[in-house]
């Protein structure tokens, strides 16, 4: 501790004169002495040379600064604790004692962050147990006498309580919580200098700890209860939480300790599924289980969702606590993986009807558990038989049926008739559509799957293959033209020339049945349509003229009907080609037509234009 003496006038003006007796001055409330020779420093030797006159330098001008009520300059001045120990102990003290006064004023209204720092770090300078800053020989100088051990603990521990409970008191009236209260600062200060009077925290504008060191002070010193309250009023779904992401990285390694600390003394009250959350939360943060928390683990499975005496009463309850267990151990621990999957197939049969979807789920995940359970995969083909019985029905299924899950039902019951049957309708689609829009490889792909599952074995062939796609084809246009409209015959007129396409030379038929499909369409669209959609339906070459006398007579019809209509509106060039068309066509009409047959084809130089879109 630097002493008091002033020192006479006869002493060389050195730095460390003028500042031992800026020192003394200040301390005996000489203050009018105090800045004349602060000033005479700065003008004879200019910035301080090394860092202890540097350290007592700006002590003492925070020290003036706090006496004329300028806190922000105080603080700014201020050094940290480490390097206090260069300055003079009373001058120090009196600082102390002004920050303490300035947050107590007005019952805290005018406190400051920046004070509340200053005064944090010089009162755990001067109360240090190993008392570095010499403030127990300062008072055995006031006092004439030395403090006695006894006295000299009693007394640090009184005034420490007394500026914990008023930083407490100033905590509670501005609503911060323990993460960033000032007592929290002021206990981390005590243990190990973690203050920094000028510089902000990272854990918001009042908080003088970055939120990290805050939260290992708080579950290294027994307060995890208070950081776990403080943090999931932050961030209130503690599901969220999770060591690599960036809003938690900074609490991510306390927060696991204190949740695994709560996880061991919930399980000792038999609070399983609560200590499996809190674990599970710590194992998110990056806590690894230790071998003793491995078993205390094991052992909250093993009795999650059950009374006392050993039965179940919250099947619920159990399946998430055997789910947590089973993520803690996995995978070295078989038997809860085996709990979990028993509970979750008897959850499942237990549903079976009254909740079919939680059913699935619960087989489903049981199959993932445990991929070989066959109680389990028989759960989920009941649904699946139901759900086809729904389809077949007509009814709408409580899930999608999906022809994967179909095919392995037939492979594990190939006497399912539901299953063969729905298969035979998927594929048909399958390969009416793939034929319908050109793609002949994906139409026979999907003929072939037909054949492979619901229609027998091979062969495979080209041939066999094109024959059953014909049928495909053939039914599928019955049906699309059974309703009569105009769509369906549409539609029934191209499924049958897809069929055309694929039929071999004894399927002759098919070839009849697309000509009277179009010639039935045709007819249609002259009594319910225009001239231009019958003439559309001529010139998309559906079928050429000579095959359908009926049909060359109803499209001559339409030019002739489109030419009149044409006159009627002044556009006489088009109407007289329509009239040329209409010409051509009935050139090569017989006498009397016949509704099939060979009809003499006009010559290429008088062509009907149905090789042109008009």
């Amino acid at each position: 501790m630097r002493g008091d003496d002033t020192g006479g006038s006869s002493r060389p003006a050195t730095p460390d004169h003028l500042l031992e007796a800026a020192e003394h001055a200040f301390v005996r409330a000489e203050f009018a002495v105090v800045r004349p020779l602060l000033q005479r420093f700065r003008a004879e030797f200019g910035g301080p040379d090394t860092t202890d006159v540097a350290v007592r330098y700006v002590v003492l001008r925070s020290a003036l600064a706090a006496r004329v009520g300028d806190w922000p300059e105080a603080v700014r001045r201020c050094p940290g604790r480490s390097d206090l120990h260069t300055a003079a102990t009373g001058v120090v003290h009196a600082l102390a004692v002004s920050a303490l006064r300035r947050l107590a004023e007005d019952g805290g209204r005018h406190a400051e962050a920046g004070t509340a720092a200053l005064a944090i770090v010089l009162w755990a300078y001067l109360l240090d147990e190993e008392d570095r800053g010499g403030f127990r020989a300062l008072l055995a100088e006031r006092r004439g006498a030395p403090v006695p051990d006894e006295l000299w603990e009693d007394g640090r521990r009184h005034l420490s309580g007394r500026i914990t409970d008023l930083l407490h008191s100033l905590d509670v009236r501005s609503g911060r919580d323990a993460l960033a209260a000032w007592v929290t600062a002021w206990e981390a200060e005590s243990v190990t200098p973690s203050v920094v009077p000028s510089s902000p925290s990272d854990a918001g504008p009042d908080a003088l700890l970055p939120l990290g060191l805050a939260a290992r002070h708080l579950v290294g010193h027994g307060r995890r209860l208070d950081l776990l309250d403080s943090y999931t009023a932050r961030h209130p779904d503690p599901a969220t939480w999770a060591g690599d992401s960036p809003d938690h990285r900074a609490c991510a390694d306390a927060l696991a300790q204190a949740l695994a600390e709560q996880g061991q003394d919930r399980a000792r009250a038999k609070e399983w599924s609560e200590a499996l959350t809190d674990y599970s939360a710590a194992a998110r943060l990056g806590h690894i289980l230790g071998v003793e928390e491995r078993k205390t683990v094991f052992r909250a499975g093993k009795n999650v969702g059950r009374t006392s005496n050993g039965h179940g009463n919250s099947p619920i309850a159990r399946i998430l606590g055997l789910e947590l267990a089973h993520e803690l151990l996995l995978p070295e621990d078989g038997s809860l993986a085996g709990d979990l999957t028993a509970e979750l197939v008897l959850q499942g049969q237990r549903v079976f009807a009254s909740d079919p979807r939680q059913s699935r789920n619960r087989f489903a995940r049981a199959l993932v558990v445990s991929p070989t359970d066959r109680e389990a995969r028989s759960g989920l083909d009941d649904h699946l038989r139901a759900d086809l019985h729904l389809t077949l029905d007509g009814a709408e299924p409580g899930e999608k049926v999906r022809a994967t899950a179909v095919r392995g039902l037939l492979r594990r019951d190939p006497d399912c008739a539901p299953a063969r049957a729905w298969l035979r309708g998927h594929y048909t689609g399958r390969a009416v559509t793939a034929a319908s829009r050109g793609d002949a490889a994906a139409a026979r792909s999907a003929v072939r799957g037909m054949i492979r599952h619901v229609g027998g074995v091979g062969p495979y062939g080209k041939e066999r293959v094109d024959d059953i796609l014909v049928d495909l084809l053939v039914d599928a246009a019955r049906s699309a033209g059974a309703a009569g409209t105009r769509a369906g015959m549409e539609r029934r007129v191209d499924l049958l020339g897809a069929a055309v396409d694929f039929a071999g030379p004894t399927r002759g038929h098919v070839r009849e049945k697309h000509d009277e499909a179009v010639l039935h369409l045709a007819e249609h669209l002259e009594a319910m349509a225009s001239p231009s959609d019958v003439i559309e339906l001529f010139l998309r070459d559906r079928m050429r003229t000579g095959v359908s006398a009926r049909f060359d007579q109803t499209v001559q019809t339409a030019y002739l009907r489109r030419a009149k209509a044409r006159e009627a509106d002044g556009d006489l060039g088009r109407a007289q080609r329509d009239r040329a068309s209409a010409a051509r066509i009935g050139a090569g009409l017989p006498d009397q037509g016949l509704l099939f047959g060979p009809v003499p084809r006009p010559r290429r130089d008088d062509d009907c234009g149905q090789e042109t879109l008009f």
